[in-house]
């Protein structure tokens, strides 16, 4: 058989009607991930048709509003509904909220978006909650019913299981983006998009969909309507920021999560106190890694067709305290938890009556999940003391006042990511963090301190901080949790530390070599961007080819999905 036979046997083969159902079909096994090798074969085509169409913008955004859809439904099937849902009634509430010329009808139009979105968000993020709640408190005995499944089952045809909810993709994002969009509007820091098609690009736009960053509509809208612009430093730059990306995902946070932190925490018990408390530390890298590289690939592709998404990290871990850490750390959404949730419930200049609807959305949250009306009773004892000792005691209500808005952000931050124990001990410690550190600076003698001693230590105190709160975060559930703290406290087994290192030696040099190019100080990391940048293209061509045969050698069987996609 010739090499002319074998090409078109095999072009036969990938283009057979098999294929072609493949590729255009959702798999639930195989979603669009930036891991896999179909993005970026999908990602190739997108950009050999845009540049077809990048010129006329109103068919690039209506090109790219498709093929996001697409991306979506290779992601999560028909979600893709909600998806639409949202972006249709949010674009219609938009133009009602500019169209009024009454402020009261602004504000009804503004709370039916937040009201529509947070009730879509809360029936497929928290319906198994509820139910379960409901049961426990008046000992009844409901299933969860998945009403969209139903429907869409009578009218599409579909088998979905009635009795599951299964969480959309991307939902937590897309829906904070949406009621940004609505709230921007209202402020008129924006006009409202006049072509949907438009609107549906912003919303759905698929580097950042599925995991952030979260952008906001005053920052992405006016992109739009740019002409398209990529110089040579900003293609080096998108190639860098992707390379890094999938470096950061496959090499570090995959490498070592694979290899070891995915068993401790499977098994805390099994494995000693040091092994537990290396495994935190893996962690903290892992999760870094993991999410950061998510918004280093989706910064890179988005720059490549034109768009600038805005960073979501500047090393975290850099921190010198936790206040910092979270200007640092996904600052999309501390950004936007800051700007729609605690400067409009009076930031630091005191309680409004959205402080109270949120207080009371936690406490019942918290009630919920005990399950108990004692527990009710306590929190509302605890309030009743504190607001009759800010009464009598004016230093007590000046820091009530300064700091309840942010215990409350925090909290509900917590509760973003589920409802559990856990997120709400996370949020709260968090929350905590920030409080302890505001009252420590005012009677520290070392805060004003920079030297490089001070500042390691600094760094050094919040870091491991942080990590403890992260048990919470990662741990399969509250036994779990108490199981690792319990490992490290009482079976740290120094004796056995020497054989630890040697049988997960390439674990730890991952580890190190992770954290050490976190460290890096600002100069050296932007020399090395920069270095790469000015390599002329046959260079880069190289560089980019090792570190792509490096990431496809540390690929596991099994691509992990990234972390941030559950929430």
């Amino acid at each position: 058989m010739s090499n002319l036979d074998t090409i078109l046997q095999w072009l036969g083969h990938f283009f057979s009607t098999e294929n072609i159902i493949h590729m255009f079909s959702y798999n639930e096994g195989e979603p669009m991930i930036f891991t896999r090798f179909f993005f970026w074969g999908f990602f190739a085509v997108v950009l050999f048709f845009y540049s077809l169409v990048y010129k006329k913008r109103g068919l690039r955004n209506a090109y790219l509003f498709f093929v996001s859809l697409f991306f979506y439904y290779k992601t999560s099937g028909l979600f893709i509904s909600i998806l639409l849902f949202s972006t249709l009634s949010d674009f219609i509430i938009g133009q009602l909220i500019y169209g009024s010329k009454k402020d009261w009808k602004k504000r009804i139009f503004v709370a039916l978006s937040v009201f529509i979105n947070l009730f879509v968000l809360a029936y497929f993020k928290y319906a198994y909650f509820f139910t379960e709640s409901f049961n426990e408190f008046f000992h009844t005995n409901y299933e969860v019913f998945n009403h969209f499944a139903q429907w869409t089952n009578d009218n599409v045809g579909s088998h979905f299981e009635v009795n599951k909810i299964l969480l959309p993709v991307g939902i937590s994002f897309y829906t904070f983006q949406t009621i940004s969009y609505s709230i921007d509007v209202y402020r008129k820091h924006i006009s409202p998009v006049k072509n949907i098609l438009d609107f549906g690009f912003y919303v759905s736009f698929f580097p950042q969909l599925v995991a952030g960053p979260i952008v906001r509509a005053a920052d992405f809208i006016p992109q739009l309507y740019k002409p398209y612009k990529l110089t040579q430093h900003q293609f080096g730059l998108a190639l860098f920021w992707i390379l890094k990306g999938l470096s950061k995902k496959v090499i570090i946070g995959d490498y070592i999560a694979v290899n070891f932190i995915d068993r401790i925490f499977d098994n805390p018990t099994m494995f000693t106190g040091f092994e537990n408390l290396m495994a935190l530390y893996g962690y903290s890298l892992q999760v870094y890694a993991d999410f950061s590289g998510y918004t280093d690939i989706a910064i890179g592709v988005a720059l490549l067709m034109g768009f600038t998404l805005p960073v979501n990290f500047n090393s975290p871990y850099k921190a010198k305290n936790v206040g910092e850490f979270w200007k640092r750390w996904h600052i999309s959404l501390s950004s936007w938890l800051k700007d729609y949730l605690y400067i409009p419930l009076g930031g630091n200049r005191g309680g409004s009556a959205g402080t109270w609807i949120a207080l009371g959305f936690i406490i019942a949250f918290i009630v919920l999940l005990s399950g108990k009306m004692i527990v009710l009773y306590g929190i509302l004892g605890v309030v009743a003391v504190a607001v009759l000792l800010a009464l009598w005691i004016k230093p007590f209500r000046s820091w009530l006042t300064t700091n309840i808005n942010l215990l409350i952000t925090m909290l509900l931050g917590g509760l973003w990511h589920g409802a559990s124990w856990q997120f709400v001990i996370w949020g709260g410690l968090n929350g905590l963090g920030i409080i302890v550190y505001k009252l420590w600076r005012k009677v520290s003698p070392y805060e004003k301190l920079n030297n490089v001693l001070s500042v390691v230590l600094k760094i050094f105190i919040t870091f491991n901080f942080i990590t403890f709160t992260r048990i919470w975060f990662r741990a399969e559930n509250m036994e779990s949790t108490w199981q690792i703290i319990d490992q490290i406290k009482n079976s740290f087994s120094p004796e056995l530390i020497p054989q630890i290192l040697s049988s997960y030696s390439n674990v730890f040099i991952v580890m190190l070599i992770g954290f050490v190019i976190h460290w890096l100080p600002v100069k050296v990391k932007d020399w090395y961007r920069e270095t790469f940048i000015g390599f002329p293209l046959p260079v880069k061509i190289v560089l980019s080819s090792v570190v792509i045969f490096g990431v496809y050698q540390a690929m596991s069987s099994e691509l992990q999905a990234f972390i941030y996609f559950q929430f």
